[in-house]
């Protein structure tokens, strides 16, 4: 009888330790869970919204402009901020007249993002231009009237990713997996 109860009672162990082991290992290297705080992203997340973040897709290949990405806060490491990607690493950001353009390699001259996802005030008053080195981006809420972004503290330094929003779990009426947008325009 004892043995049976002592053998029983390993099983269970077992099972609760391969449990929390598995739970680690993703939790620490595949998906972590995220809650937005704010408005900075309405109207594409709210204040409340719970979000999956892949965190394993960037060691495969590097952040892409439109995505949607959780990182920490680069002034305060303990704050994290959820935030779209706008300008890749050596690009060159312009914001004039409520618009963003993007310069680099591929488009000297410019290149005008539609972005859809934004209310209709779009990137913000007035004319700025950034400049993001070889291992920064340039993020930015989508409710740029209200957003503290690098328009505010500068570029967002590569080691401070923590991975791509893929998926808004709650509330359950807004179940929604997300890509990055086509800027080819």
């Amino acid at each position: 009888m004892i043995k049976r109860f002592l053998s029983s009672a390993l099983e269970v162990i077992e099972v609760v330790v391969v449990a929390f082991g598995a739970v680690f290992l993703i939790k620490s290297f595949l998906v972590q869970p995220f809650l937005v705080s704010g408005s900075s992203m309405v109207p594409n997340f709210s204040d409340g919204d719970y979000l999956l973040v892949d965190e394993a897709t960037y060691h495969f290949r590097p952040p892409q402009r439109g995505e949607v990405i959780v990182f920490r806060y680069p002034k305060q490491e303990s704050v994290y901020f959820v935030k779209r990607i706008i300008g890749l690493p050596g690009e060159r950001v312009q914001i004039k007249n409520g618009r963003v353009i993007v310069f680099n390699q591929t488009h000297p001259a410019g290149l005008m993002l539609a972005e859809p996802y934004l209310p209709g005030e779009g990137a913000a008053a007035g004319s700025a231009e950034f400049q993001a080195s070889e291992k920064s981006y340039f993020v930015m809420g989508d409710n740029r009237l209200y957003s503290f972004d690098s328009r505010s503290w500068g570029m967002l330094p590569e080691q401070e990713i923590i991975g791509l929003v893929q998926l808004r779990l709650w509330p359950p009426t807004s179940l929604k997996v997300f890509a990055a947008p086509s800027y080819q325009n």
